[in-house]
């Protein structure tokens, strides 16, 4: 009997998903997210509380949840676990949110899932009044349930003590980092940003926080006082540490922030193999498991190499904490003459602090400011007139500054400027790309690169 095609099904159905469910895709993270766990408690009932079926790993942090949630599902799945992993947001495929590992390779969660289970649920997730977030939640922890999985990395999505995927009871809570995002609704210092995030803390089970500091560790260990067993990764020395440069060196995921990354999943991982459920944890799957995480997650948008000639690299970093070491790592990428010059194609939510991240984009750089195609979305024009204004108030001349109308514009345009500054010797090193600022810019670049592949 031949399989039926869910492909329109399915597009019809997400599509009136994203309409009647407001998700930070189409509207502001204040409209789109429901501070609260109330509601998600009641549709977890209706669906047979799912997260009680399976064991698992909570992640929160402002920056690098993302990286840590998928290196310790690529080491769970290659130990033997049946590995479910939710993450948010996605980058090509709304399915991306919800992904199975297992030694034999990863899946998404199906089409023909999905739109069973709008069908099957929609009316209460409209008497509800849900957010696409705890729909999406409640989807991804039903389909590990029917799955089968053994255990669940959980990535929180806004903050932690209000986030709807606090509903779980985990093995291992874990804060990867603390810095100012999401000010308006997680509060405007970083010790108020932590208390909101050590919210997924919960009694007696071990918490891990991968960064401290004098403003963030008070908070942290108040929250654990009395509570739970807590841990610094920066603090420690995890026990594959004396492994970590020729780790580092075989990822591949490459952007500098991993080395941080890999120091909490390695934590981590050391406060899993006193667990005696996870006693098949062995150091040399783990390793192997960490150096290949991007490509057995099929893992997007972290320092991801999109094109080799001329070479392009995309990551998703967004904010002040994350673009510091990237715009630092491509400038030290330039003057080390990797690259004869740097083009950034750069776009921006109307929410986030452009005045913090201005001082940090490297003055020697041609940019190509851009829209994303999201109401979100700050204006190319509105980048480019701040940025140029900062640039004169401190002295700064730059390469080159455009303006597009569109991420896909924005590429065409700097696949040309780089055939303006190519060198003429074909041996010498040649211009490099960074495409970023957004999760929707890096969204809509992809694709444009996977078409010439």
């Amino acid at each position: 009997m031949e399989k039926k095609d869910f492909s329109r099904e399915y597009d019809e159905l997400t599509r009136d998903l994203f309409s009647r469910h407001k998700s930070v895709q189409t509207a502001s993270f204040g409209d789109a997210y429901h501070p609260g766990l109330e509601k998600m408690v009641d549709f977890a009932s209706i669906l047979g509380n799912p997260h009680e079926k399976f064991r698992t790993i909570h992640i929160a942090g402002t920056n690098g949840k993302g990286s840590v949630a998928n290196m310790l599902a690529s080491c769970l799945s290659a130990a033997g676990f049946k590995t479910g992993l939710y993450t948010s947001p996605h980058i090509l495929d709304f399915r991306e949110r919800a992904r199975i590992a297992t030694p034999e390779g990863t899946v998404m969660v199906p089409k023909d899932y999905v739109c069973e289970f709008i069908k099957t649920w929609q009316k209460d997730m409209d008497s509800m009044g849900l957010s696409f977030f705890e729909i999406t939640t409640g989807l991804a922890f039903k389909w590990f349930a029917d799955s089968g999985v053994d255990v669940a990395v959980i990535e929180a999505g806004l903050g932690g003590r209000l986030d709807s995927t606090n509903i779980i009871t985990p093995e291992l809570s874990i804060v990867t980092s603390i810095g100012l995002d999401h000010c308006e609704i997680l509060g405007d210092t970083r010790a108020l940003i932590a208390g909101e995030k050590a919210g997924i803390f919960k009694h007696g089970v071990p918490a891990l926080v991968g960064e401290s500091d004098p403003e963030t560790a008070p908070v942290f260990e108040e929250a654990a006082w009395m509570t739970c067993p807590l841990f610094f990764a920066d603090k420690t020395e995890p026990s594959m540490w004396f492994a970590h440069e020729s780790i580092l060196k075989a990822m591949d995921l490459q952007g500098v922030t991993q080395e941080k990354n890999l120091r909490t999943v390695l934590s981590a991982l050391d406060i899993l193999k006193g667990i005696q459920y996870f006693a098949p944890l062995k150091d040399a799957d783990l390793r192997s498991a960490i150096q290949n995480t991007a490509s057995a997650m099929d893992f997007h948008g972290r320092w991801e190499r999109l094109c080799e000639n001329p070479y392009v690299i995309c990551d998703i970093g967004h904010n002040a904490a994350a673009l510091k070491y990237n715009f630092a790592q491509l400038e030290k990428l330039v003057s080390d003459g990797n690259f004869s010059s740097l083009i950034i194609i750069y776009g921006i939510m109307a929410d986030k602090d452009l005045d913090s991240i201005m001082p940090l984009m490297p003055a020697k750089a041609t940019y190509i400011f851009t829209t994303p195609s999201t109401p979100r979305a700050l204006p190319a024009g509105d980048i480019a007139s701040r940025y140029t204004s900062f640039c004169k108030s401190k002295g700064i001349r730059t390469s080159g500054i455009y303006t597009s109308s569109s991420v896909s514009e924005a590429v065409t345009m700097a696949m040309r400027l780089v055939q303006q500054l190519a060198p003429w010797d074909v041996t010498a090193p040649s211009p490099l790309i960074y495409i970023g600022g957004s999760t929707f810019v890096v969204a809509e670049a992809v694709p444009y690169f996977a078409k010439r592949r």
